[in-house]
């Protein structure tokens, strides 16, 4: 129900209805959410103080660009328990002693958190995903260099790419910022994209962890086709007819 809706997954919906329509109204989102005006004035307060909104008379307007992707914090809190999962699930899909490179993003971050106590050697290109791998003497960390883009932290350019390129692994967990059959798996910033494309490359296996709200997105650059990808860790919610396509384009799809 929209009323048992936790705030950062309503902040999540209002940007991207102010990415489609470039404008919200306090009174139908407290009717969409099933909450009180109180609640969703107090939601766009505080999405303004982010930057993402300029609040008007009875709602507020976009500030983000169409194509641009929403801050690190804010996708962190979309989808978090389902994301949870699909750390847990792929962490279950690794063998000890495998050497693996872990992307960037909210969700690959669920995978770094899930880690806990396995013995595997772990590249991030995420320097959000350190402090939780450094923790697990277990672990053997490894970090490339790079520039490390702001807010997001993930780590791109020819540095990045350089030194992935140098090294061989069994397993690449990847994200994405939006997937289907006909489009593949696609990412908003260029630097990223060329990483992973590096990732994979230099690995034996891709694992690419996406909740189903990716499934309604499509962004700028082309990361793979969607049949380059080995195993898709997803929740339950991704739609049936995308998760038969990619079954039937020899992915093997995991709902969890």
């Amino acid at each position: 129900m929209f009323g048992l809706m936790e705030s950062g997954d309503r902040h999540a919906q209002i940007v991207r209805q102010l990415q489609v329509a470039g404008r919200v109204e306090v009174g139908e989102l407290a009717a969409r959410f099933a909450t009180s005006e109180v609640t969703v004035r107090r939601d766009l307060d505080e999405l303004a103080t982010v930057g993402v909104l300029r609040r008007v008379r009875g709602g507020a307007v976009n500030l983000l660009m169409r194509g641009q992707e929403l801050p690190f914090a804010m996708r962190e809190l979309e989808s978090s328990g389902a994301k949870a999962g699909i750390g847990e699930a792929v962490a279950g899909m690794l063998r000890d002693g495998e050497a693996v490179v872990l992307d960037t993003g909210t969700t690959t971050l669920a995978v770094a958190r899930s880690l806990a106590g396995r013995r595997l050697t772990v590249m991030t290109l995420s320097l959000h995903a350190v402090g939780p791998l450094s923790t697990n003497s277990s672990i053997t960390l490894m970090v490339p260099g790079g520039t490390a883009r702001y807010g997001e932290l993930s780590l791109t350019g020819p540095m990045t790419q350089a030194d992935i390129a140098e090294l061989r692994f069994d397993t690449a967990v990847l994200s994405c910022c939006g997937l289907s059959v006909s489009n593949g798996v696609t990412g908003h910033d260029l630097g990223d994209v060329a990483v992973k494309r590096a990732a994979m490359a230099a690995s034996a296996r891709t694992i690419l962890v996406a909740d189903s709200a990716k499934f309604a997105r499509t962004a700028l650059a082309l990361i793979c086709p969607a049949d380059r990808i080995d195993v898709l860790v997803t929740d339950p919610e991704a739609p049936d007819e995308d998760v038969a396509a990619l079954r039937q384009a020899g992915v093997q799809v995991l709902g969890v």
